[in-house]
């Protein structure tokens, strides 16, 4: 059980992070400085929300998400782990993985020099991760909130055997009308949509949005721009330590019939996600650790 007592007494910055009980007595850690504000629920150390100052939140997350234990949250930044997509051998275990599924410890909560907040949680294997997965591992989400969001994923293999896993930082971007954006940075990546057959070459130096899109953009490190002329801005989705990067919406017909979205709720966002999977699939020997990370800032 968490002592949000417990947690305020230890980790709180006064002023900048404090801890409430939300939705369904869930745990919020809630960051406020002089960049951004930002909400993160404990349970699947998942970001809710990155509002800079004087500016529209670039997170998106479902009005209708249930907030359950057992159910991942829908929108924000959901942690993919240690699996992406369904499970390849058990169709039975969670989609993504259990890292969402599970509440993350606190480690370390700090105001950096540059008046950035700091965050650190961790899960680590236990009885209820070996139930789905039977390796030892720690993986700890560090982010760091100011004039941009970073958020990064690092897992460490502590089994006396190499593993292997995949993962994504699941991105949902706030935006004013799906069919009005522009997707720069993809220009000649290689690509697999799961709605068409066969790899496709991006021509065009931008992605536009007018159907259902699963696209999985092979072999690029490329920083994605999502220009966005309704709310007059545009959003830089940088990344590191991966090489897929995934573009998701599921259009009307599949938005209505996902329980935790508004029939509509595919016109106000778009995911950009940084992916390990398919042919960037992450091995690691025992002591050895990788960092997938996503970086998220508006231009200036």
């Amino acid at each position: 059980m968490i002592n949000l007592d417990e947690l305020n007494n230890k980790f709180c910055i006064e002023g900048g992070l404090t801890f409430t009980k939300g939705e369904n007595d869930l745990i919020f850690l809630n960051i406020s400085n002089q960049f951004a504000t930002t909400r993160i629920c404990l349970y699947g150390a998942h970001i809710m929300n990155f509002t800079p100052t004087d500016s529209k939140d670039i997170l998106w997350t479902s009005p209708e998400s249930l907030f359950q234990v057992g159910k991942p949250i829908r929108g924000g930044i959901p942690v993919c782990f240690p699996w992406f997509g369904p499970h390849k051998t058990d169709q039975s275990k969670p989609q993504h993985g259990f890292g969402r599924l599970m509440y993350w410890d606190v480690i370390e909560t700090a105001v950096t020099p540059d008046s950035e907040t700091l965050v650190r949680l961790k899960l680590c294997s236990s009885d209820e991760t070996r139930f789905y997965w039977p390796y030892d591992f720690c993986a700890e989400i560090i982010i760091v909130v100011g004039k941009s969001l970073s958020v990064a994923l690092k897992v460490t293999n502590t089994s006396s055997t190499p593993l292997n896993y995949s993962c994504a930082l699941h991105t949902y971007y706030n935006i004013s009308d799906i069919e009005n954006i522009n997707i720069y940075g993809l220009k000649g990546a290689r690509y697999h949509n799961h709605l068409e057959q066969g790899d496709h070459i991006q021509e065009s130096p931008n992605l536009e949005i007018h159907k259902a899109e699963t696209r999985h953009y092979h072999d690029t490190e490329a920083t994605c721009i999502i220009d966005d002329p309704g709310f007059g801005r545009k959003i830089l989705a940088a990344k590191s330590g991966s090489r897929i990067t995934t573009v998701w919406n599921p259009w009307a017909e599949a938005c209505a019939q996902i329980g935790d979205l508004p029939d509509d709720g595919y016109k106000t966002f778009i995911c950009i996600e940084s992916v390990n999977s398919f042919d960037d699939l992450i091995i690691l020997n025992p002591g050895e650790s990788h960092e997938t990370s996503a970086i998220i800032s508006l231009e200036k």
